[in-house]
This record gives structure tokens, C-alpha cells and sequence, in this order.
């Protein structure tokens, strides 16, 4: 975050809930900030987006540990969820199955974006939308795959009994 952007303070009430999931109007926003949102926020999605580089009001969320779940320009809302520091995961043998949840908290921990993910695991981006809403589940081998990138980038899961 740059030293002095009115996103500063966005950052700093979000690091300061003790909440996992946060709605906020935009009018509470702009309170919080001591500024008008631009336009754009009003009215485009892509200005809510969870990108890296060259958003400073995305840099506020997430440098706070959360993600824009959904924007509701009708109600003038937004949806900032944290996600979970463990994701349960069911396992069959020694190989986790890893379900459309885990794949995208993994995801997400690592921060990256659908495209990203697939160009680390050598899938098309469409493979990982289809892991994300369960249309298909990986196969073994990239399951065994998937649970080594867990370990090496540190995210955590928790195995059900």
C-alpha cells in the first residue's frame, strides 16, 4: 500500500475486524476512506476486481487478508470475505481429494489468478474453472500434484476424520 492513499484506512478497519466475512455499503466505504468512491466503483465490477498490480483499492483488501466475494451495485454493497487458515479436506488413502473448495482456497492463498494456476500446474485456465465449480474433479496424479504445491507454498488443511 502507498504511504498516504485514502485506501489506507479500508486496510486498516479490515485488519482490525475480528470478522471472516464483511459487507460494507458504499456509503460506509466512502466514510471510511473520507472520500467519494470514483465513479467507476459505482457502476463496474472490474474496479472491484482481486488483482496484484495497479489497484490501490485492491491492494487495501487484500493486503488485509481479504478477497471481493460480490458486489451488489443495486443494494451499493460489497462482500469482503477472509478465507479459512484451514480448509478440511476428505482423504481416501494416502492421496487427499482435493474438491472444489480446497482447489480454490489453494488458489487463493497462493494469490493467484485462474490462469496463473493453471500455467503452474500445466492445465488450461477453463481445467480450473471446472476443478473450482465441481464440474470435474483432477485426476490422481494431479491430486498428488496438487497436495506437493500445498506443502511447498505452506497452506494448511485439515484432514476429517
Amino acid at each position: 500500500m502507498r504511504e498516504g492513499s485514502k485506501y489506507q484506512l479500508l486496510l486498516d478497519f479490515l485488519r482490525g475486524s475480528q470478522q471472516n466475512d464483511v459487507i460494507l455499503s458504499f456509503a460506509e466505504i466512502e466514510t471510511l476512506i473520507h472520500d467519494s468512491l470514483p465513479d467507476s466503483a459505482k457502476t463496474k465490477s472490474a474496479w472491484w476486481s482481486n488483482r496484484k498490480k495497479g489497484a490501490l483499492q485492491a491492494s487495501a483488501w487484500m493486503g488485509a487478508g481479504y478477497r471481493v466475494e460480490n458486489v451488489d451495485f443495486e443494494q451499493q454493497q460489497v462482500r469482503f470475505v477472509k478465507p479459512p487458515e484451514k480448509v478440511p479436506v476428505q482423504r481416501s488413502g494416502k492421496a487427499g481429494i482435493w474438491n472444489a473448495d480446497l482447489i480454490k482456497a489453494l488458489r487463493l492463498h497462493m494469490n493467484l489468478t485462474q490462469t496463473e494456476f493453471g500455467e503452474r500446474l500445466g492445465v488450461r485456465q477453463g481445467t480450473v474453472s471446472e476443478w473450482e465449480t465441481g464440474a470435474y474433479e483432477p485426476s490422481r496424479s494431479t491430486s498428488k500434484h496438487l497436495e506437493l504445491i500445498a506443502q511447498m507454498v505452506g497452506f494448511a488443511y485439515q484432514q476429517e476424520s
